[in-house]
């Protein structure tokens, strides 16, 4: 068996014992028994569970990044870009919902990814969105006062929160559609220099 398709079967199982056990409960030799390897195997390719969880993460954020810029690149306006950027960022939490429950929730869940994450995904995430708001003021559609670098963290900060809502509960009020367009109509209104415009 090739040694790269045994770690990303690792990585699955992972993934999926994770989401249904949840992070501290889920022990290594459940993980080896879902991937149908020894248990002595997952530590030739990973130190711990914690490795296996950054790995996770960086693996899936790297496919939605290039997801995302794929989507992006189908539309030119800004104003047009954070609404694509809000629409499928809340779309994937109902498409991968195994992985947004681990992400959302058990990964918060390990103090050691909290305090000792080093990846460059995350950041190259909401970097996106400070990208499309520096071109917005570039053409003068977006307020020369905002900071990309503060207003991309409270855009996902609202999406993180309804992400968590949406994974958490079992009666939602709305759909993802309908909180997606609400919250790129507060946004955009907010950085916009005709925010009667949107």
């Amino acid at each position: 068996m090739d040694n790269n398709d045994k770690r990303e079967r690792i990585l699955k199982a992972a993934a999926q014992v994770f989401a249904r056990k949840g992070f501290y409960n889920s022990r290594i030799a459940e993980i080896a028994n879902k991937a149908n390897v020894a248990e002595g195997t997952i530590y030739l390719y990973f130190t711990n569970k914690d490795e296996l969880l950054t790995t996770i993460f960086e693996q899936e954020m790297a496919v939605v990044i290039a997801e995302m810029k794929e989507e992006l690149n189908k539309v030119d306006d800004p104003k047009d870009k954070i609404k694509k950027f809000i629409e499928r960022h809340l779309a994937l939490i109902d498409e991968k919902r195994e992985i947004a429950e681990v992400f959302q929730i058990e990964l918060r869940q390990s103090h050691k990814f909290m305090k000792e994450y080093k990846g460059t995904k995350f950041r190259d995430y909401l970097n996106i969105i400070s990208s499309i708001i520096s071109i917005g003021q570039k053409r003068g559609m977006f307020r020369a006062d905002i900071i990309p670098g503060i207003a991309k963290r409270i855009l996902f900060g609202a999406l993180d929160e309804i992400s968590n809502y949406w994974v958490l509960s079992t009666t939602r009020q709305f759909s993802l559609s309908v909180t997606a367009e609400e919250i790129a109509k507060i946004f955009i209104r907010g950085i916009s220099l005709d925010p009667n415009s949107i």
